[in-house]
């Protein structure tokens, strides 16, 4: 199935924020228990914040029917900040449109590598697009820490060359 995609308007700021309420509620319950999904989901309950965060940033919205089905936003053309999809749509076809896109247009931008703090129910679909994990975090959000991980994907051969030698030196390092 392929998603249209189109930019964020205002108007989406409710519907994205619902997207992402539902995503994390129903995709992340394995990883993450009751209390670190309600912490993450409050998030959005400013939702004049929401909606400034999702416009000071490349946001696209992908649409089942019109309505919005997913969303992926891009911060400073080199970190994918947020990517979201309804929990009917997860695995149908909408993520891998959404991250497709933004990485053709970061690279398009001039961008080398694109970043991402990934929860661990999503670092699988982001290793499928070729993303390695850096680091491990711990975010405190509410009074609850929740576990991510930077992964980061090179764009380009020479970020590729560059992401390979520090690998490969990191791996000479533990020997």
């Amino acid at each position: 199935m392929t998603f249209p995609l189109r930019p964020f308007l205002p108007t989406d700021t409710i519907a994205l924020a619902d997207i992402l309420r539902e995503a994390v509620y129903d995709l992340a319950s394995e990883d993450y228990d009751e209390d670190q999904r309600v912490a993450w989901m409050s998030t959005v309950n400013d939702e004049d914040a929401f909606g400034q965060r999702l416009a000071s940033q490349l946001t696209l919205v992908a649409l089942d029917a019109g309505e919005p089905a997913g969303f992926i936003s891009l911060r400073d053309n080199a970190h994918i900040d947020m990517i979201y999809v309804l929990p009917g749509f997860a695995r149908e076809g909408a993520g891998t449109d959404l991250i497709e896109a933004i990485m053709k247009i970061a690279a398009a931008r001039g961008a080398e590598t694109l970043t991402a703090d990934v929860s661990d129910n999503a670092k699988p679909f982001f290793e499928a697009f070729d993303f390695v994990p850096e680091k491990r975090n711990m975010v405190m959000i509410d009074e609850e820490y929740l576990g991510n991980t930077t992964m980061r994907k090179a764009l380009t051969d020479k970020a590729r060359a560059a992401m390979n030698a520090a690998r490969d030196e990191a791996m000479r390092g533990k020997s």
